[in-house]
């Protein structure tokens, strides 16, 4: 019997619903549950087969306690390590690659640091800082937000250059971006599964949450050209990224959809939040995928980005390469067991 495990916060519908889901369509041969865990032995054997990740970001005891799973051959969604790793800027950075549209975005340094870091620790940093050269690059409106942050936390609408400085004093220890606000025409936030099953849903960010105002079933809301874009960039984004549960949020603006946010892999998928339609996909499409993976017809995760722009090819020398040597054959094998 396979056990798949689910690690949770404070949500509640998404973590029944998909227990009752997995456990109804798995047959008697697939269960899931609600991960039960204590001290972690470095030696302990293998748990659970899956285990769906919802609250290692913010407890780091989980994260750790993830990463050692892993390494039994539990298939984490999402992947640990990479999301350990991963922080959004460097995701903007990546799409642009990706022939992604991205806002145009800066990475700030902190505006403070912890005791330990005096003045002679920051040696290699410009000062002043060309808060002119960056706002005309950026232009207003523009949102600083933390470089790795989510849930909307700590992000601020800006309009000038003094509202920055404002905004920017009060950041503290946080390393923050300066992004570029498209002005959208339309907005839409998209689950990803498996990093190929994708949901497009019409989104309004500025609905309070929980509102049940945020997510509206609007038919024909993209047209088919604009659809078929915005799910091929999703693709190309998770792909990426190696994310199998995610979401994508894209500011369109004139046609063209921009990738505001997508380093999500812990997505909200409450009922109450999310609408019946939505919470119904996203816990039939993950049921799906977990039951691929169970039977093996899904690969470990892995961190896909480097081939995806080339950097395998990168990183090998062209000239001067050695060739490799043709494998001997059976009778000089033979021959050289003889001389020995």
């Amino acid at each position: 019997m396979k056990k798949v495990g689910i690690l949770v916060g404070r949500e509640v519908t998404f973590p029944e619903s998909i227990i009752n889901s997995i456990n109804e369509k798995g047959g008697g041969e697939v269960v899931a549950e609600l991960v039960t865990v204590g001290g972690i032995r470095h030696d302990m054997e293998k748990k659970y087969d899956v285990i769906i990740d919802r609250i290692s970001h913010e407890v780091p005891y989980y994260r750790a306690m993830l990463k050692r799973m892993a390494l039994e051959g539990t298939y984490i969604i999402n992947n640990p390590f990479w999301w350990s790793a991963d922080d959004k800027f460097f995701n903007y950075s990546l799409a642009d690659k990706l022939g992604v549209a991205v806002p145009k975005t800066v990475l700030l340094p902190q505006h403070a640091y912890i005791k330990d870091i005096v003045s002679e620790s920051l040696r290699n940093l410009e000062f002043p800082i060309d808060w002119q050269g960056i706002v005309d690059f950026v232009g207003f409106p523009a949102f600083l937000k933390p470089h790795d942050g989510g849930g909307w936390k700590n992000v601020s609408k800006i309009h000038s250059l003094e509202e920055l400085w404002v905004e920017y004093n009060r950041s503290g220890t946080l390393c923050m971006t300066l992004q570029e606000g498209i002005e959208y025409d339309h907005f839409v936030r998209c689950y990803c599964v498996g990093q190929e099953k994708v949901l497009i849903m019409p989104y309004d960010p500025s609905k309070p949450y929980l509102s049940g105002m945020q997510y509206v079933d609007i038919d024909d809301y993209l047209t088919p050209e604009l659809h078929a874009r915005v799910e091929r960039d999703v693709i190309t984004l998770c792909k990426a990224l190696g994310y199998d549960l995610n979401t994508v949020e894209f500011a369109i603006k004139d046609g063209i959809p921009y990738a505001i946010d997508f380093m999500n892999p812990a997505p909200d998928a409450e009922l109450a939040s999310v609408g019946e339609r939505n919470h119904r996909w996203i816990v039939d499409a993950m049921t799906e995928f977990i039951l691929k993976v169970i039977k093996k017809e899904r690969k470990d995760p892995a961190m896909n980005w480097i081939g995806m722009i080339g950097g395998p090819e990168r990183a090998t020398p062209k000239t001067n390469a050695v060739k490799p040597k043709a494998p001997a054959t059976k009778a000089a094998k033979s021959k050289k067991a003889n001389a020995e």
